[in-house]
C-alpha cells in the first residue's frame, strides 16, 4: 500500500471510536457527547433566557461567530484573537480523546520534561522530531474576576497534532514519542509562548490547537484543578498557504470538506478563539490568542 493510501487510512481510523457491539463513533465521540462542553457560557445564557431553541440551533451547526480570516462565514465579530468584552471568557470546550493529562489513562503532565517551550522534539525516552511549516504559538492569559488583568504564575499546557494529523502518545506510528505537547508557566505579563509546527487538519475538524490553563505550574504538573480547557482555531487564508506546500497534501483535501462554522467545536462561535496569525511559509508564522479566564 503506498504511504498516501496508509496515511488516508490510519487518519480514518484513527478518529473513529468503537464499541463493543462494533458501532463507530466519530471523532471526538460526537456531538451528542461534547454537547454539556459545547454549551458555552453565552450559550447557557441563551438557553436561560428566551433564546433557547436558536442557542440550540448553533450548537448543532449554525454559526454566531465570524472573522475575516473565514471565507464560509459572514456574520461580524470582534478581532481575531482578542476578547470583546473584558468580563467574557474564553468558551470551555472538549479536550478531546488525547488530552495525556491523565483523564483517560494517559498522563504525559507528570513527567520530567514536560516543562518546556520547544514542542518539536519529544522528551524522555521519544526521539523523534516533528516536521512541518513553523509556528510559534503566544497565549495571554487574563484574570477576568481580577479585572482582565494578567493571571502571572498561570500555567497553560498545549498539544495539537502533526503534520500528518496524528496525535503522540496514542497514534500507533508515534505512541511511543510525546512531541507537540509542553507546559509553560505565565510572566508577570500572563504570556506563554511555545515553538511547534503547524498541525495538519484532518477528517472532520477545523486546524485547531488545544489547550488547558492551570491556576499554577504546580498544579498543572499534577494534573489538578484545571481552570479552562479549550481550543484555538487557526485562520484559513493561513491554513491554506501552509497546506500548499510539501507534506501537507491531505489537509488541504479535509480542509475543503469542512468549516469553522460547520466544525463540531466553533459551530457555536469562534471569534474569541480565532487566533491572529502573522509571518510566512517561508520565516514561519505566530500564532496569538487573548485566554480570559
Amino acid at each position: 500500500m503506498r504511504h498516501d493510501e496508509r496515511a488516508r487510512d490510519a487518519v480514518v481510523h484513527r478518529h473513529e471510536d468503537h464499541d463493543d457491539s462494533g458501532h463507530v463513533h466519530e471523532h471526538d465521540r460526537g456531538l451528542s457527547h461534547d454537547l454539556p462542553t459545547l454549551l458555552s457560557r453565552r450559550a447557557a445564557l441563551g438557553l436561560l433566557g428566551g433564546a433557547g431553541m436558536a442557542a440550540l440551533a448553533a450548537c448543532a451547526g449554525g454559526s454566531t461567530g465570524g472573522s475575516t480570516a473565514s471565507a464560509t462565514a459572514s456574520a461580524p465579530a470582534s478581532t481575531p484573537g482578542s476578547s470583546s468584552s473584558a468580563t467574557e471568557e474564553i468558551p470551555e470546550e472538549t479536550a478531546g480523546p488525547y488530552p495525556a493529562d491523565g483523564s483517560n489513562g494517559t498522563n504525559v503532565l507528570t513527567e520530567s520534561g514536560i516543562v518546556r517551550s520547544d514542542l518539536t522534539r519529544s522528551f524522555g525516552t521519544g526521539s523523534a522530531v516533528a516536521e512541518g511549516v513553523p509556528l510559534a504559538i503566544e497565549l495571554t492569559v487574563l484574570d477576568v474576576s481580577g479585572g482582565a488583568a494578567p493571571l502571572s504564575g498561570a500555567a497553560v499546557y498545549l498539544w495539537h497534532c502533526d503534520r500528518d494529523g496524528r496525535y503522540s502518545l496514542y497514534d500507533e506510528e508515534i505512541s511511543g514519542e510525546n512531541y507537540l505537547r509542553g507546559v509553560q508557566e505565565a510572566g508577570s505579563d500572563g504570556k506563554v509562548r511555545f515553538t511547534s509546527i503547524y498541525p495538519a487538519a484532518y477528517s472532520g475538524r477545523w486546524p485547531h490547537i488545544h489547550f488547558e490553563v492551570y491556576e499554577s505550574l504546580a498544579r498543572a504538573t499534577a494534573a489538578a484543578d484545571k481552570l479552562r480547557t479549550s481550543q484555538l482555531a487557526l485562520p484559513e487564508d493561513i491554513s491554506r498557504a501552509v497546506y500548499a506546500t510539501d507534506g501537507y497534501e491531505q489537509s488541504i483535501r479535509n480542509l475543503e470538506q469542512t468549516s469553522l462554522a460547520t466544525d463540531m467545536v466553533f459551530s457555536d462561535g469562534y471569534s474569541l478563539q480565532l487566533a491572529k496569525v502573522t509571518g510566512s511559509v517561508r520565516n514561519g508564522y505566530t500564532a496569538a490568542l487573548t485566554v480570559p479566564v
